[in-house]
C-alpha cells in the first residue's frame, strides 16, 4: 500500500498540522512516511499545502504530481488540485467554503461542510480534523484510533484543553463521510 495525499488551503486553517498528524500516525503504525510542507510568506491567509506519502515499503520519492487523495480547504486549492487527482482517487472538499465543483466521474468526491460543522461544534479551528476524519473513513491508510492516539500525544500543551473537541471533530468527519457514501 502506498497513498499520496495533498492537503491544501489557506494558512491558519490547520492544513500543515493535518498533514503532520497523518505522518506521525503512520509512523506510529510502523509505516514509511514523508511530509513536505509548503506555504506562502504570510502567517495567516496565504497559501499553505503539504504532501504526505504513506507506504508499507520504502518511499522512492516524496514528490507527488498526481495524488491519490486531495483534501481541499478552499476554492483556490480546489481549482489547483482537483484535476491532478489520479483516476480512482479521492477528493475531500470543504463544501462550507468551496463553491467550485467537479464534473469528474473517475474519482470519489466527498463534499464535507467542515467549516460549518466546526462552528456548530463551537470551535472554528476544527475544520482540519473533520476533513481528516472524513478522508480516513474512505481511505483508511491509518486507523482512526491511531490518529486519536497521535493527536493525544502531539497536541501542544497550550492547546491541551482542545483535545476532547478535536477527537469529537475527527469522529464527526468519519460520520459525515459515512452518511454521504451510504445509499439512502
Amino acid at each position: 500500500m502506498q497513498e499520496e495525499v495533498i492537503f491544501a488551503g489557506f494558512g491558519g486553517q490547520g492544513v500543515l498540522f493535518a498533514g503532520q498528524l497523518l505522518a506521525y500516525a503512520a509512523m506510529h503504525e510502523g509505516k514509511h512516511v514523508t511530509w513536505i510542507p509548503s506555504y506562502g510568506p504570510e502567517m495567516r491567509g496565504g497559501t499553505a499545502n503539504c504532501t504526505v506519502v504513506v507506504s508499507d515499503d520504502p518511499i522512492g520519492s516524496p514528490i507527488v504530481q498526481h495524488p491519490g487523495v486531495a483534501v481541499v480547504f478552499n476554492n483556490p486549492s480546489m481549482l489547483k488540485y482537483e484535476g491532478l487527482v489520479k483516476p480512482g482517487g479521492l477528493l475531500v472538499v470543504n463544501s462550507s467554503l468551496v463553491t467550485a465543483t467537479t464534473d469528474r466521474d473517475d474519482i470519489t468526491v466527498l463534499n464535507i461542510p467542515a467549516t460549518d460543522t466546526a462552528n456548530e461544534l463551537g470551535e472554528s479551528r476544527l475544520t482540519n480534523m473533520i476533513l481528516s476524519g472524513a478522508m480516513l473513513a474512505v481511505r483508511p491508510m491509518v486507523s482512526i484510533d491511531t490518529l486519536i492516539e497521535t493527536i493525544t500525544a502531539k497536541l501542544p500543551q497550550r492547546k491541551r484543553h482542545l483535545l476532547e473537541i478535536n477527537v469529537k471533530a475527527i469522529k464527526k468527519g468519519v460520520e459525515l463521510a459515512q452518511q454521504q457514501l451510504t445509499p439512502a
